[in-house]
C-alpha cells in the first residue's frame, strides 16, 4: 500500500526520496510527491500516477534540500488527483506524509475549520499538518506538536512531519502502520519498508506501536507511547532487494512464477533431519510452544487465507488437531471461542497486514497458548510481536498478485502439520513419506511449469469471456479459490470457486456456452466423485478445462480439453495444482492486455483495515 520516505541529510536528497519511493512500486498506488527543505525554503512536487511522473517532473525542475519527505498514496479518502497526492502543507510551514486512516477525520477537520484552517483536499491526512501547525502555537518544539498531535488521532498511522523553520530535523509516529528507520553516517533516514533504504544504510531499527522520535542527521531519539525516552535495537539487515531486475522475463510476476522451485529450496533447506521436520524451522523455543497443542486458529487474509484453508483439512486429517480457519477482519470484530491449548497462526507476506496484526494482537488479550506467524518479512510487526514465526526465505515478491509466497506458504503449513502430527501420534511412517514429499517439491514444480506453452495456448480461449468457474474437492477447493483470485485479480475475469459437490445447490444455473469451467483433478480418493461433478457440468453445455493428473484418465473432446498434470502424490498435490492456475491468469491477463504486475486498484502490502 502507501509508501513513505524521508531523509535528513548534508548532501541533496530528492534523488535518494525518488529512488527510495522506486523500491515500493511493488506496494501499490495512484499518486507520488515529494516535499524539500531548502534554505529555509519548502518545496513540493506531486504527480498523478506512476513514480516516473514525478521522476521527469523533478528531473525538470530539479529541488535541492537535505531534508525531504516522499511519498506514493493509495487513495482512501478522495480521488486520485494532484490536490489529494502527499505531502500535504499547511501554510507553507508544515509538510507531512501519512500511511493508514485517521477515523476522526471529520470531527478534526470541523474543529480546524473553526479555528481558520482551509482544506486543499479531500484526504483524511491533511488533518495532521493543520493540527501540527495549531499545536506549534502552544508548544514549544515540533516534537512536542507532534506529540500532542498524535494524542488527538483515532485509527491507524505512520506519518512523517517536517517544518520549514526547523529543516534539521524530522519527526515520525507510529500506531498501527509500520515505520523503519535507518541510520547513516552524518544522515538518518526513515521509511514504511527498509527497501526503500537499502541503497543508502543496511542498519535498521522498527518503531513499536505508539512510538514517536526526532530524527537529525546526527541523532535519533525514540519515545515511548507514554513519551518516555526509549532504545529500540539497531539490526543489520540480511534483506535484498533480489526482485528488482526482471530479467529475461516479461513481468514479475512471471519471474515469480518461475522462481518457486528456488523459493521451495531456500524454505526447506536445513529445515529436516533424519527424514523429519525440525521444531526448530518455527523457532528457538518452538518444542516448548507447540508440544501440548490441540488446536489450531489460523488468522489470514485474500491468498494467505487460501493457504490456511488448504491447511486445515491437513491439520485435522493428518496432524490429529482441530483447526478453524478465519479471515482477520471477521475475526477480530467478533466474539469467538478460544479453544483449550490453541496456538494462533497467522499468514502474512509483508509481516504488516493491518487486519491480521490486530487480530494477532486480540489473541494475546485473550490468552492463546501460543502465536506463531508465517511470514516473509524479517524484523515485521508480525514477526516481532508473535512467540514463534516461520520464515518464508521466498525472495521480495513484486508482483501484486502473490504466487510464490503462496506456495511458500503452503510449504510451512505443511511442515506444521508435520510436526504438530509427531506431537500427536503421527507414525514414524507418515512422517517420513511427508518429509519426502516436501523434499522432492521443487522438481515437482519444476515438472509443472513444463505446462506454460501449452496453457499460453489455452487461454485464448478466455479473450472474449467475462466470467469463469473454478471446481476442486478436498484440499483442492481452497486451490480453486486461489485460481479464481488470481484470474480475477489480474485479467478483471469476474471469477468465483465452488466445493463441487456444491454446484447442484445452486451454481448449476450459471453453467451455459459462455461460463468456462476451470476443474483441478487429482488422482485421489474424491476423483470418481469429482468426474461426477464434470459429467454435471457437461450435460448442460458448459466447457471444462480439467488440469487432471496423468492416471485420471480423463480425455478431452468437443466439451472438455484436458491438461494432463504430472502425478504427485496426495501431500503436495494443492502446490503442484496452484502452479497451472497461475500460468492460466497470468496469459489470460496478457491476452486482455491488463497490467499483470499492478492490477487497478489493488495494493500490494494492506497496511489500513
Amino acid at each position: 500500500m502507501c509508501g513513505i520516505v524521508g531523509a535528513v541529510a548534508q548532501r541533496d536528497v530528492a534523488e535518494i526520496l525518488v529512488e527510495g519511493l522506486r523500491r515500493l512500486e511493488y506496494r501499490g498506488y495512484d499518486s507520488a510527491g515529494v516535499a524539500v527543505i531548502n534554505q529555509g525554503e519548502l518545496s513540493r512536487t506531486r504527480r498523478v500516477g506512476k513514480v516516473q511522473e514525478l521522476a521527469q517532473a523533478l528531473a525538470e525542475m530539479p529541488l535541492a534540500g537535505g531534508t525531504g519527505i516522499a511519498h506514493t498514496r493509495w487513495a482512501t479518502h478522495g480521488e486520485p488527483s494532484e490536490r489529494n497526492a502527499h505531502p500535504h502543507v499547511s501554510h507553507e510551514d508544515i509538510a507531512v506524509v501519512h500511511n493508514g486512516i485517521i477515523e476522526n477525520h471529520v470531527k478534526l477537520r470541523n474543529m480546524l475549520q473553526q479555528q481558520g484552517y482551509v482544506f486543499s483536499s479531500d484526504t483524511d491526512t491533511e488533518v495532521i499538518c493543520h493540527l501540527v501547525h495549531l499545536e506549534l502555537t502552544r508548544h514549544d518544539s515540533l516534537l512536542a506538536a507532534v506529540q500532542a498531535t498524535v494524542k488527538q488521532l483515532e485509527g491507524a498511522y505512520g506519518t512523517v512531519v517536517i517544518d520549514r523553520r526547523d529543516s534539521e530535523r524530522m519527526i515520525v509516529a507510529r500506531s498501527g502502520s509500520p515505520l523503519v528507520i535507518g541510520y547513516g553516517l552524518g544522515e538518518n533516514f526513515v521509511a514504511s519498508d527498509q527497501l526503500a533504504l537499502l541503497p543508502v544504510t543496511r542498519s535498521f531499527s522498527f518503531l513499536e506501536e505508539g512510538d514517536v522520535a526526532e530524527i537529525t542527521r546526527r541523532s535519533v531519539t525514540i519515545y515511548d507511547v507514554n513519551g518516555a525516552q526509549v532504545e529500540r535495537e539497531i539490526k543489520e539487515s540480511e534483506v535484498t532487494h533480489d526482485a528488482g531486475d526482471k530479467g529475461e522475463y516479461r513481468h514479475y510476476m512471471l519471474k515469480e512464477i518461475y522462481e518457486q522451485p528456488l523459493a521451495l529450496s531456500r524454505t526447506l533447506a536445513d529445515r529436516t533431519a533424519n527424514m523429519q521436520v525440525l521444531d526448530s524451522a518455527f523457532g528457538d523455543n518452538a518444542s516448548e510452544f507447540l508440544k501440548d497443542i490441540k488446536h489450531v486458529q489460523i488468522i489470514a487474509c485474500g491468498t494467505s487465507y487460501h493457504a490456511g484453508m488448504a491447511a486445515r483439512y491437513w491439520l485435522e486429517q493428518w496432524a490429529g488437531v482441530s483447526c478453524n480457519v478465519e479471515i482477520a477482519s471477521e475475526f477480530r470484530y467478533r466474539k469467538s471461542y478460544m479453544y483449550p491449548n490453541s496456538l494462533l497462526v497467522t499468514i502474512s507476506q509483508s509481516g504488516e497486514t493491518a487486519d491480521t496484526l490486530a487480530a494477532l494482537r486480540l489473541a494475546k488479550e485473550m490468552g492463546y497458548k501460543a502465536t506463531m506467524t508465517i511470514c516473509n518479512a524479517p524484523g515485521s510487526s508480525l514477526v516481532r510481536e508473535s512467540d514463534m514465526a516461520y520464515m518464508m526465505k521466498a525472495g521480495a515478491e513484486i508482483g501484486v498478485a502473490s504466487t510464490k509466497a503462496f506456495t511458500v506458504q503452503l510449504a510451512g503449513l505443511m511442515m506444521l502439520t508435520a510436526v504438530l502430527g509427531r506431537y500427536n501420534g503421527m507414525s514414524d511412517e507418515m512422517q517420513t513419506a511427508m518429509t519426502q514429499s516436501l523434499l522432492s517439491l521443487p522438481a515437482k514444480v519444476e515438472q509443472a511449469l513444463s505446462l506454460d506453452d501449452a496453457i499460453a495456448e489455452l487461454a485464448e480461449d478466455f479473450a472474449d469471456k467475462s466470467n469463469a468457474l473454478f471446481l476442486g474437492r478436498g484440499d483442492q477447493y481452497p486451490i480453486a479459490m486461489e485460481g479464481a483470485l488470481k484470474l480475477k485479480e489480474i485479467s478483471y475475469i469476474h471469477a468465483e470457486a465452488y466445493a463441487s459437490g456444491e454446484l447442484k445447490h445452486g451454481p448449476l444455473a450459471l453453467i451455459d456456452a459462455d461460463m468456462p469451467v476451470i476443474v483441478v483433478a487429482p488422482n485421489n480418493e474424491l476423483l470418481e466423485k469429482l468426474k461426477s461433478n464434470v459429467e454435471e457440468v457437461r450435460a448442460r453445455g458448459g466447457l471444462m478445462y480439467v488440469f487432471a493428473d496423468i492416471d485420471a484418465e480423463f480425455e478431452s473432446d468437443d466439451t472438455m480439453k484436458v491438461i494432463p498434470v504430472p502425478h504427485c502424490d496426495e501431500f503436495m498435490a494443492p502446490l503442484i495444482y496452484t502452479i497451472p492456475l497461475q500460468l492460466l491468469s497470468y496469459h489470460v491477463a496478457l491476452i486482455k492486455g491488463t497490467d499483470v504486475d499492478q492490477p487497478r486498484n489493488l495494493a500490494k502490502s494492506v497496511t489500513v483495515e
